[in-house]
C-alpha cells in the first residue's frame, strides 16, 4: 500500500453506498406514487361510473336523457366512502355537464427514503374520470 492512500477505500465505499441509498429510495418512493396513482385512479373511475347513474328521472319521462346535479354528487359521495383510502384525498372535484360526469380526485404522497435526502415533503398525485350514461331503446 502507497503511504498516503490509506482510507481511499473507505471513502469510495462510503461513496458508493450513499448512492445505492439514493438510487433504492427514488426507486421505492417512484413505485409508491404508482400504486397511489392506480388507487386515486380506481376511485375516480368507479366513482365517475357511480354518478353517470344519477339519471333525472323527470327528464327522463319527457324523453330527455339529462343528469341531475345532487344526485350525481350524492352517488359519488357515496362510492368514494366505501374506500378507506378515500380520506387521505386532498381534493375532490365533480363536475356535471349536461350528460357528463366528471371526476378529479388528488391525494399527496409523502417522500419514504428520498426524504433522508430531500428533507420531509410530498407530491401530488391526480386521476380524472369521466362516464356519461347510455341509453339503450
Amino acid at each position: 500500500m502507497r503511504r498516503g492512500q490509506c482510507g481511499t477505500i473507505t471513502i469510495w465505499v462510503l461513496g458508493l453506498t450513499v448512492a445505492v441509498l439514493f438510487l433504492s429510495g427514488l426507486g421505492v418512493d417512484l413505485w409508491h406514487a404508482i400504486a397511489a396513482r392506480r388507487e386515486v385512479s380506481l376511485m375516480a373511475d368507479t366513482a365517475a361510473t357511480a354518478g353517470a347513474n344519477g339519471v333525472d328521472e323527470t327528464a327522463l319521462r319527457g324523453g330527455r336523457l339529462r343528469l341531475d346535479d345532487g344526485r350525481v354528487r350524492a352517488l359519488v359521495a357515496a362510492q368514494l366512502a366505501q374506500y378507506p383510502e378515500s380520506a387521505r384525498l386532498v381534493d375532490e372535484r365533480v363536475a356535471v355537464d349536461g350528460v357528463r360526469v366528471t371526476v378529479v380526485l388528488r391525494e399527496r404522497v409523502r417522500f419514504s427514503l428520498l426524504g433522508i435526502f430531500m428533507g420531509p415533503g410530498d407530491f401530488t398525485v391526480q386521476a380524472r374520470a369521466t362516464a356519461e350514461p347510455e341509453e339503450i331503446p
